[in-house]
């Protein structure tokens, strides 16, 4: 008896908007700093300095933060799979850009924790530079994204509602970060925590959106293991319609 195959595009509906789903929680591991003996203050220093190469937990949330860049690129991948369109194919591999600088953000690490130790640089060159790369393809996701719900391609109402509020507040907490980089520190820590709440609230809503396209709308059904080409709607199916015999020519 054949094996039943299947669907890939099933598999992409359901799996993409978990990832990013779980990606959103498991970015925000700071909070664990408020269960922790860290020794860092929250309103002072950088999420950055949790997993700095000296620090205590360095191992723990270096690990988590490769965790959620791995959850963000795959979920990227496959929604990237199921969604034409010039501007979200951009969108997509912008976040898969995202995932691969916070790889090297983990991979160069601050060399220990400024807001504790008044002779540690707070601007460590390669991970300033790594830091400014997730940022900038954190924020293209969200222009191209935006742009494509925007041009119904294809329409995300929630994504088009919200994001626009998420990417402005987002990029002013970002901006609010950067003191200590010209020699100001103190309270950056709280709107950086802020912008990552933020960034996670951005997964989520592309997580919501994935899941509501991947619903059959009502009256519409599909014949399994067949998938819907893209950009064909599926056609509503009457249970009181039946077929014609078809004509032979006799």
């Amino acid at each position: 008896m054949p094996r039943p195959t299947r669907d890939p595009h099933t598999a992409r509906a359901v799996w993409a908007p978990l990832l990013l789903a779980t990606a959103a929680v498991v970015y925000n591991d700071w909070v664990l700093e408020f269960l922790l003996p860290t020794g860092l203050d929250p309103r002072h220093s950088y999420v950055s300095e949790l997993y700095a190469a000296d620090q205590r937990f360095h191992g723990l949330f270096g690990g988590i933060e490769l965790l959620a860049a791995a959850l963000v690129g795959a979920g990227a991948l496959l929604a990237r799979g199921r969604s034409p369109g010039r501007w979200e194919e951009a969108g997509w591999w912008s976040l898969v850009a995202f995932g691969a600088a916070s790889v090297a953000d983990v991979a160069v690490p601050m060399r220990c924790a400024p807001s504790v130790e008044s002779l540690c640089e707070a601007v460590n060159p390669w991970h300033t530079t790594t830091s400014a790369l997730v940022h900038l393809a954190l924020f293209a996701s969200m222009a191209l994204l935006l742009t494509s719900a925007a041009l119904g391609a294809p329409p995300r109402p929630a994504v088009r509602r919200w994001g626009p509020w998420v990417l402005g507040t987002a990029m002013t907490t970002a901006l609010a970060t950067v003191g200590p980089l010209f020699g100001r520190p103190g309270w950056h820590g709280v709107p950086q925590r802020a912008h990552l709440l933020l960034v996670g609230v951005w997964f989520g809503l592309l997580a919501a959106a994935l899941r509501a396209e991947a619903r059959p709308r009502p009256g519409t059904a599909r014949l399994p293991g067949r998938p819907v080409p893209r950009g064909v709607a599926p056609q509503p199916v009457s249970p009181y319609t039946c077929s014609a015999p078809e004509n032979d020519g006799r």
